[in-house]
C-alpha cells in the first residue's frame, strides 16, 4: 500500500485542578492528579497520511510548514504508534486549529490528541479509551485528558501504565459555559515542556504537590454535587498556586499581562454581587472564566468591556476526539 489517510478532530481541555511538573519528563508522567472539562467549542482537526514515497515526516500547523523542533516532536510521537502498529511509512500531517496556537488555551492537549486518534486510525490500530490518552500523554501530558469528553481525571500513575485519564462525569452532567478572555494571540516564549522542567526549581512546588490529592478530592466531590461555591474555591486557588510555582522558578516565569489581572479582579467581583462565575489560568495570558449558563450573558458583557480585551470565545463542555 503506497498511502493511508485518516483525518481526526479533537477539543482542548481546562484544568480545573493543574498539571505543572512531571516525576518522568521521557514518559510525561505528571507530579500529581490534574482534572479538567473538555472544551466543546475549540478544535483542532488533523489529517494523517502514511505515504511509502515520503522520505522524512512533515508537518503543517494552520496551513504553514513547519520545522524542527514542532517537527521532530510530532515524527517522535509518530514514531510511537509507528512502533505499535508496525508501520514503516513516513507521514504528512496537516493540522488546523480554530483557536489561537501556544497562547494557554490547550493547544498541543487537542492537537496531540487529534493527531494520536488520526495516526493510529490511518494506521489501521485499534486502541481503547484508556491505551489512546497514555499514548496522548506522551506527546502532551495534557493531551490525555483531551481523549475523553465532559469532566475528566488524569491519574499520575508511577508508571507509564497507570498514567491514564478517566471521565468523572460526562457532558451533559453539569452545563457549565467557558468564556476564554483572549489579551493575546501571539505564541507565548517558554512552552509548558520548559515549565515543567522548571517546577522543582520551586521552593513552593513540593508543598503544592503534596496537597494536590485533597484539592482533586475537593473538585471531585464539587462536581459530583454540582456545588459551584466549592467549585470556585478549589479551582481559582489551585489556578493561584500553579502561577505561584511558576513566578517563583529557575527562571521564573510570568505569563500574565495587565488584562490577565483586571479579568481575574472582574470575575472575583462577580461573583462577590451573586453571579456563578470563577477564573482560572494556564500557562499563559489568557483567562477561562467558568461560569454558569443562566449568569453568562452578563459575565460576557463585562468581559467584553475590560481593557485589554482582543476577543473572548465561548464554549460548553465537549466530548471525546473522533474520526472524520
Amino acid at each position: 500500500m503506497k498511502s493511508s489517510t485518516a483525518k481526526a478532530s479533537a477539543h482542548p481541555n481546562i484544568a480545573l485542578i493543574k498539571y505543572w511538573g512531571n516525576s518522568d519528563d521521557a514518559l510525561r508522567l505528571p507530579a500529581n492528579d490534574s482534572l479538567s472539562i473538555t472544551l466543546g467549542a475549540l478544535t483542532t482537526t488533523t489529517t494523517v497520511t502514511y505515504d511509502a514515497a515520503l522520505k522524512s515526516d512533515q508537518f503543517t500547523l494552520n496551513h504553514v510548514v513547519q520545522t524542527d523542533p514542532d517537527t521532530a516532536r510530532v515524527s517522535a510521537h509518530l514514531d510511537l504508534i509507528r512502533h505499535l502498529a508496525h508501520e514503516q511509512r513516513r507521514a504528512h500531517v496537516e493540522s488546523v486549529n480554530s483557536f489561537p496556537a501556544g497562547a494557554g488555551i490547550a493547544s498541543s492537549a487537542s492537537g496531540f490528541a487529534a493527531l494520536t486518534v488520526a495516526a493510529c486510525a490511518a494506521a489501521g490500530l485499534t486502541l481503547d479509551s484508556t491505551a489512546l490518552s497514555r499514548l496522548a500523554r506522551r506527546g502532551s501530558g495534557s493531551a490525555a485528558r483531551s481523549m475523553l469528553g465532559g469532566f475528566v481525571q488524569l491519574h499520575a500513575g508511577s508508571d507509564d501504565a497507570l498514567c491514564f485519564a478517566e471521565q468523572l462525569a460526562d457532558i451533559h452532567h453539569w452545563p457549565l459555559r467557558d468564556l476564554i478572555v483572549v489579551s493575546d494571540r501571539s505564541h507565548k516564549l517558554t512552552g509548558s515542556t520548559g515549565g515543567h522542567h522548571s517546577a522543582p526549581s520551586s521552593p513552593l512546588q513540593a508543598a503544592r504537590v503534596s496537597d494536590a490529592a485533597r484539592r482533586i478530592r475537593v473538585c471531585r466531590e464539587a462536581i459530583q454535587e454540582r456545588d459551584f461555591h466549592k467549585l470556585a474555591a478549589i479551582a481559582e486557588l489551585d489556578s493561584n498556586l500553579m502561577h505561584a510555582i511558576m513566578f517563583t522558578s529557575t527562571p521564573p516565569l510570568l505569563y500574565w499581562n495587565a488584562t490577565t489581572i483586571h479579568a481575574m479582579q472582574a470575575v472575583t467581583d462577580l461573583r462577590s454581587k451573586g453571579y456563578e462565575v470563577l477564573y482560572t489560568v494556564d500557562a499563559g495570558p489568557n483567562v477561562h472564566c467558568i461560569c454558569s449558563p443562566s449568569d453568562e450573558e452578563t459575565v460576557l458583557k463585562v468581559l467584553q468591556n475590560l481593557p485589554g480585551v482582543k476577543d473572548v470565545l465561548q464554549s460548553g463542555v465537549g466530548g471525546p476526539p473522533r474520526v472524520l
